[in-house]
């Protein structure tokens, strides 16, 4: 029974970002996106959290001050850069960092390590070190 749950637990572990990708990718409101951050809020997998910051990022959008929206991207923004900073090599965070730096308006100023990120991205996909999942996403959703 010890090696089930052991078993069990390496599988979740193991599909759980993947499954947070998909998750991400399917979110078309705000109610849907709001449920996203209560259910992973206390995950610690730095893939995780890179969905998060992106669902965070994206609150903005519903903020009518724009004072009160600039706080909520930047808040995000460094909260995604810090944990770039110290996971550098970790795909989902640069994935999410450039699809985010992509589809960011100009005026925000958010577009610096686009060519860095992917460099990143295209050295991991020609040496295979990515899921055919995560590769589809990053040519569907960047400029890849």
């Amino acid at each position: 029974m010890n090696s089930l749950f052991s078993v069990l637990f390496l599988v979740i572990v193991l599909f759980e970002p993947q499954i947070v990708m998909d998750e991400f990718h399917a979110l078309k409101s705000e109610k849907e996106e709001n449920l996203f951050m209560v259910k992973y809020k206390n995950n610690n997998s730095v893939s995780v959290q890179a969905y998060l910051c992106a669902v965070e990022m994206k609150q903005a959008e519903y903020a009518f001050n724009p004072m009160t929206k600039f706080k909520i991207f930047n808040k995000a923004k460094r909260k995604l850069n810090l944990l770039i900073e110290t996971n550098p090599k970790n795909i989902d965070l640069r994935y999410i960092r450039l699809l985010l730096q992509e589809s960011t308006p100009s005026i925000l100023r958010y577009n610096d390590t686009i060519e860095e990120d992917k460099i990143f991205l295209k050295k991991i996909i020609e040496a295979k070190k990515i899921s055919k999942q995560l590769e589809t996403y990053i040519y569907k959703n960047t400029s890849l």
